[in-house]
């Protein structure tokens, strides 16, 4: 074989490998997430097992489908809009196989976490563990794009939480969703209003009022507080774990929570709360000044869905 041929083959076999990286790496992680990467990333890739680059002061969670060798596994649903059917995967264990030993927090062995990566259509649910260590829930899309997918719960063997994501992709026309600004957004009958700033690597206070015509309302413990918060980093969605600072359960009207986010950056917001015997979500835009630096003006999410 001579020379030209032989580079020819090379450079073929070199082409169908990044093919099949990129392929990988597509599952696992939103296009927004690469271009977040990017300018941190020397000569490092993410896909599978692999760990994003991570400059942050604070540890992120949530961009893996691997931490500490426990792995979400076999992710699968409903492919098109409308369809119904089941949501189900697999947790496993440092050993391959399914974990079945949880620690209960916030009253669940595990907190499933669904959002497109524009941000809309989150939703916060509780699926069932099965006998073979597979989870599952009936699970209809309401609307087409690219899903992040996180599983939020403590092994009992570790003793500490763990967020472990991937991506689903649901077939059909996207239609993007538009963020007004604001700190007071509209929930069904209720508006909630977001008081506090994010300083990005310190510890930031945020309050959460809720009312029905101007009137404070009384909300209902749910998941053990008076309300549960989510917060995503915006680009690669890194997932930030945050509890309740007051209002952590009994009447009132007001909910706070102590948030620690990693970098300066926008994030966005996920307030469930319950009234009424019903749960829903109050979403929120913020930017996160550095530290010293004046608080960026914060803004409301336009949540798709509302209710759970």
């Amino acid at each position: 074989m001579n020379t030209p041929v032989r580079l020819g083959l090379f450079a073929g076999a070199l082409l169908a490998v990044f093919a099949a990286a990129f392929g990988v790496g597509r599952v696992l992680v939103p296009a927004s997430a690469a271009d977040a990467w990017h300018g941190n990333a020397d000569n490092s890739a993410h896909g599978g097992a692999h760990e994003a680059p991570n400059t942050d002061a604070v540890s992120v969670r949530g961009i893996t489908a691997v931490d500490r060798g426990y792995e979400l596994r076999a992710l699968d649903a409903p492919r098109a809009v409308g369809q119904s059917g089941e949501l189900t995967f697999v947790l496993t264990s440092p050993d391959g196989a399914p974990l079945l030993e949880y620690v209960t927090e916030h009253e669940k062995d595990l907190h499933l976490i669904v959002v497109r990566t524009d941000g809309s259509r989150f939703r916060h649910v509780h699926p069932s563990l099965n006998a073979d260590g597979s989870w599952s829930l009936p699970w209809t899309w309401n609307a087409a794009g690219d899903y992040r997918v996180y599983a939020d719960f403590v092994p009992e063997a570790l003793g500490e939480n763990l967020t472990l994501t991937t991506s689903f992709l649901v077939e059909g026309a996207v239609e993007r969703s538009v963020a007004p600004s604001g700190e007071t957004t509209q929930v069904g009958p209720y508006e909630v209003t977001l008081d506090g700033d994010l300083t990005a690597a310190s510890g930031s206070s945020l309050s959460f009022a809720v009312s029905r015509s101007g009137e404070p309302v009384t909300l209902e413990p749910y998941l053990g507080a008076n309300g549960h918060l989510v917060a995503l980093r915006q680009g690669d969605l890194a997932y930030l774990h945050v509890h309740p600072e007051h209002g952590a359960s009994g009447a009132g009207s007001t909910v706070s929570f102590m948030a620690q986010v990693p970098s300066p950056g926008t994030y966005l917001l996920y307030l469930d709360f319950k009234v009424d015997g019903q749960v829903y979500t109050a979403a929120f835009i913020q930017t996160a000044a550095a530290q010293g630096a004046a608080p960026h003006e914060s803004g409301v999410h336009g949540a798709d869905d509302s209710t759970h």
